[in-house]
């Protein structure tokens, strides 16, 4: 017996799988074949758990990474690890006072782009202004005929002989529309002595002047609603812009002075719209998902080049929208003057349907459509310590902002409660530079979210809202409860949107508590809709039994606008205890 007791002892260790597994991935190797290899290694029962270790560099995909729920249990680490989704450009030429190069094909076709990295700073994407306080303004909106009348003068460099040069195929406009931006794309230019007639292509057109929220200003406001031009060769008259024409397959680039020579201008153009995909079920979702200390970057989103942008709320955009005549009664609720279907954008890094799916450390930037987005299904995880700079739009996005078959002021309260996301966790976070494309996106975007918690973020240098959270405008009672927005810091907001806020609510969240928030240091740009439309704290629109508390503001200008009942404000303003001012923001 004895002999047989040694004999089973000795062979134990070999006969017990490996608990944990470790796997090293190169620049210039391939991080799906190491995802499929840690995957063989837990359905042979190899491993129970496995790390990859991605060494420092800069690893380019041709297509997203995919996390599946058979990757559940998977960690990975990066250290200086750079998960890109671009291309460089270092062989330029000169012809004239610009730089150019040839653009190649991407996986086999054309590729086209709308944002351009300069020795990892980004271009400005040729414009008719470089000083948005210089933005002409608009001067008749005539929605029956689709057509917006503005100064020739904004357009003049696009003429010969009121005549559109070339280089101007695919000029676009963006337009400043109260809380939000519009990526419209020019049809035709009609000169009529000093003023032009716009038209737009289609989808966009019919959209944006048949939505009537949010809609542009016109002169008899006061405020005319101001606006860009963009995308066109004629308008390259500035050092440290761009232009690329799609047509010839050649970028070209307006050098600044302190750049260098022509051989080390090193520049990156996207040529992926999603980096990583994180795709479950509601029966089968991923689990126990974790990715430490890496960098995603190099991103864009092409659908404003393909069919513009029209947006109704933190980017969120409408595929069909119009106004309502006669309104509907909505018992509970006002009546309700439009309808709209809403789609949203891109993120570098999207998750459906994962469990405890975490980010820790990690760095997004550089991006053309939004950083991170936990997009449907998601319960748990936590995004902690991480930063986001030189993002498009939104920096961080939760949950739904309905569904494409709901219509958006319909309440969402799902059957099945697995589509919620509910309990992530968004913790000693720093979010800057977002939203710098799309100036309606905000730093931290939560929908249709349960149980949630934000934390001793730190947000600043955004062009609208700090923190939205909730949607649906109107007061039933639907999905949304328990959520905390708390000790976060955020300043230097509203940038280029009023109608704002640092924190901002909508619809009914029973539970849900605002406090110990910091919020200072309003931006005033001179051409919003309304100088006098901003706020530090916003309960908007259906926003019912939310506790708003000891949030320290430099005064008491707050909004509550068609809330619901059982709301509860106390002791907020520059009264609050210093602890809860000093303590705010990311802990140390």
């Amino acid at each position: 017996m004895r002999k047989l007791l040694i004999v089973l002892t000795l062979l134990l260790p070999t006969l017990l799988p490996a608990q944990e597994k470790d796997i090293r991935v190169n620049p210039g190797e391939s991080i799906a074949d190491a995802i499929r290899q840690a995957r063989e290694l837990r359905r042979t029962g190899e491993a129970k758990a496995v790390t990859l270790h991605l060494m420092p560099g800069v690893y380019q995909l041709y297509e997203p990474l995919r996390l599946r729920p058979e990757d559940s249990g998977l960690t990975i680490e990066g250290d200086d690890a750079i998960i890109s989704g671009g291309r460089e450009i270092n062989l330029w030429k000169t012809t004239g006072k610009f730089y150019t190069a040839d653009v190649p094909d991407f996986n086999g076709r054309p590729i086209d782009f709308r944002q351009l990295w300069r020795n990892r700073e980004k271009a400005v994407r040729a414009r008719d202004v470089q000083d948005f306080e210089q933005m002409h303004r608009i001067l008749t909106y005539d929605k029956k005929n689709q057509v917006l009348w503005i100064p020739k003068a904004a357009v003049v460099s696009l003429f010969q002989k009121d005549k559109i040069k070339e280089g101007c195929e695919y000029v676009e406009m963006v337009l400043h529309e109260m809380w939000c931006t519009s990526n419209l794309r020019i049809k035709s230019l009609t000169p009529q002595g000093d003023s032009v007639a716009v038209r737009f292509h289609d989808p966009e057109a019919k959209l944006q002047f048949e939505h009537p929220w949010p809609s542009p200003m016109t002169p008899n406001t006061g405020h005319p609603s101001p606006f860009y031009i963009t995308n066109a060769k004629p308008l390259l008259d500035s050092p440290g812009e761009w232009y690329h024409d799609i047509r010839e397959h050649k970028l070209y680039y307006y050098p600044r002075k302190n750049e260098g020579t022509i051989k080390v201008l090193l520049a990156t153009y996207p040529v992926m719209e999603t980096l990583i995909e994180v795709i479950g079920t509601a029966d089968n979702p991923v689990r126990d998902i974790t990715l430490k200390g890496i960098t995603f970057s190099h991103t864009t989103w092409m659908r404003p080049s393909e069919k513009g942008h029209v947006p109704l709320q933190a980017g969120m955009y409408l595929k069909e929208a119009y106004k309502l005549r006669p309104q509907i009664d909505r018992s509970n609720n006002h009546k309700l003057d439009n309808q709209g279907w809403m789609g949203r954008a891109d993120a570098a890094v999207e998750v459906r349907y994962g469990e405890n799916v975490s980010f820790e450390g990690c760095r997004f930037e550089h991006l053309g459509g939004s950083g991170l987005d936990y997009v449907l299904g998601c319960h748990g995880g936590t995004v902690a310590h991480c930063t986001f700079t030189d993002v498009a739009m939104n920096g961080l996005v939760l949950g739904s902002f309905s569904p494409e078959g709901l219509e958006t002021h319909r309440p969402y309260a799902p059957t099945d409660f697995r589509e919620v996301c509910t309990k992530q966790t968004v913790e000693d976070c720093e979010f800057f530079n977002v939203s710098n494309e799309d100036w309606g996106c905000v730093a931290i975007a939560a929908g249709y979210v349960s149980g949630i918690t934000i934390a001793h973020n730190t947000i600043h240098d955004v062009s609208y809202s700090g923190i939205s959270l909730g949607w649906g405008w109107n007061r039933d009672l639907v999905c949304m409860k328990d959520n905390k927005v708390h000790a976060n810091l955020i300043y230097n907001y509203a940038q280029h949107m009023y109608d704002c806020a640092g924190i901002y609510t909508l619809g009914n969240q029973p539970g849900t508590i605002i406090s110990e928030n910091v919020v200072r240091d309003i931006a005033k740009p001179s051409y919003v809709h309304d100088p006098n439309h901003w706020f530090y704290l916003y309960t908007d629109e259906g926003s019912s039994n939310i506790t708003v508390r000891d949030n320290w503001t430099p005064e008491e200008k707050y909004l509550q606008n068609a809330n619901g009942p059982g709301n509860t404000w106390e002791n907020n303003g520059p009264q609050v205890n210093e602890s809860i001012k000093s303590n705010a923001g990311i802990r140390k």
